[in-house]
């Protein structure tokens, strides 16, 4: 009966080595910039995101809050969000990728990968513009763009890679 099971094992165990991996590795990444506030990582995120909304017409700065490790994003007039290590989407990449790689598939795992991380990376660069424009300019919906509609662009979209990988690459084989 075990013998049924052996495929889904193997997938299972693939996932959890490669996401407790890059978790850790993670992990330490965070611990090693501690002292300095906000990591490298997520401070490049919020210049691009300045530098987005800068270019869109949305004057914007970018204040430091290394105590708290933290960046304050001042657009227009006023500091309307704050970036902190969690708004940089690794833990979603993370997952992303462990999932991706669960399902190897040669070369093309690779390539499907950095795509997707690019188009991920877009599109949270993106929902944290689109958080500061809603803070800024409407800032009654911003609760409810911050907890429901933008979470949901950026899982959104992670399951739909999840479920393209699935149809049209790692099980394209086991289909025709």
């Amino acid at each position: 009966m075990l013998k049924d099971f052996k495929p889904v094992l193997g997938i299972l165990l693939r996932f959890i080595i490669i996401y407790l991996v890059l978790l850790f590795a993670y992990q330490f990444y965070l611990n090693s910039f501690k002292e300095f506030g906000l990591d490298p990582y997520s401070r490049m995120i919020a210049k691009q995101v300045m530098f987005v909304q800068n270019t869109l017409g949305f004057p914007s700065a970018l204040y430091d809050d290394v105590s708290k490790q933290q960046i304050w994003f001042h657009v227009k007039t006023v500091f309307v969000t704050r970036m902190v290590e969690g708004c940089n989407a690794i833990s979603i990449l993370i997952l992303f990728v462990a999932f991706i790689f669960a399902f190897y598939k040669g070369t093309k795992t690779f390539v499907f990968a950095a795509v997707s991380l690019l188009l991920l990376y877009i599109m949270n660069v993106l929902r944290i513009v689109g958080l500061n424009i809603v803070y800024s300019d409407y800032k009654q919906y911003g609760k409810m763009a911050h907890d429901y509609a933008f979470p949901a662009i950026i899982y959104g979209s992670v399951v739909i890679l999840w479920l393209v990988w699935i149809k049209f690459f790692a099980l394209k084989n086991e289909n025709s």
